[in-house]
């Protein structure tokens, strides 16, 4: 018979004996003896295997945070890599492991990972729809039905609009169609015209085209909250 001494030096693959306790009990005519196993898995092959290329994946697509909006082509590139490399980490992450019909914790880390990077790349895409239409402001312009020599209007204007020059006559129809909220009914702001009047009581001004400063602050601070509350509820609780 093996000893409890011997039973806990004994080394399996990816498992580890922590503790082992036995007990006996006599039930009529026979002893029935009952042993317990405390086992732990090795963390190390997974750690290197998944956990760390996960990690650095994800902090990976932070970096089309600090590419300028304009390079569509560099982030769409960095974007769908990402994505691309995180679906074939989770691919060999379930291969490696028994299959199971409930969550393990190595599946909620990786998909958290995975919605990490595909939130990065839909951060570039609305960052670029808003750029292009902040581009193109839609204004309705009133048509002058009677022309003549003497009726003389007032010359373009160049009106900025963040940091964008436009050229188009200044109607007053155009402007107040703009200040009266046509344009600016969204949440967001899209025109620096649009940044003061009535409509914006009871509502929470955030510049779409900062959206990349945001992110840079949002996305390392709520991933990092996210793995302490996994590693301290994952190693001790």
């Amino acid at each position: 018979m093996m000893s409890s001494k011997e039973a806990l030096s004994l080394k399996m693959i990816q498992i580890t004996v922590k503790s082992m306790s036995l007990s006996c009990q006599k039930k009529g005519d026979y002893v029935v003896m009952t042993v317990h196993f405390d086992l732990s898995r090795r963390m190390g092959y997974f750690t290197i295997q998944t956990y760390i290329p996960c990690i650095l994946t994800v902090v990976l697509s932070w970096v089309s945070f600090w590419i300028k909006k304009d390079a569509t082509p560099a982030r769409t590139a960095l974007g769908i890599t990402t994505v691309l490399t995180m679906t074939t980490l989770s691919t060999v992450a379930r291969t490696s492991l028994p299959r199971v019909s409930y969550v393990t914790a190595m599946d909620l880390f990786v998909t958290v990972c995975f919605l990490f990077v595909f939130a990065a790349l839909m951060e570039y895409a609305t960052l670029n729809y808003y750029s292009y239409s902040v581009r193109k402001p839609s204004c309705t312009k009133t048509k002058r039905s009677n022309y003549s020599v003497l009726d003389v209007g007032p010359p373009p204007t160049v009106i900025t609009l963040n940091n964008s020059m436009y050229w188009q006559e200044f109607e007053e129809a155009c402007v107040y169609e703009c200040l009266d909220g046509k344009d600016c009914q969204s949440f967001f702001c899209c025109f620096e015209e649009c940044k003061g009047g009535a409509w914006r009581k009871g509502r929470v001004h955030i510049d779409i085209l900062e959206l990349d400063a945001y992110s840079r602050v949002f996305f390392p601070t709520s991933f990092l909250l996210f793995n302490v509350v996994y590693w301290v509820g994952y190693l001790y609780l």
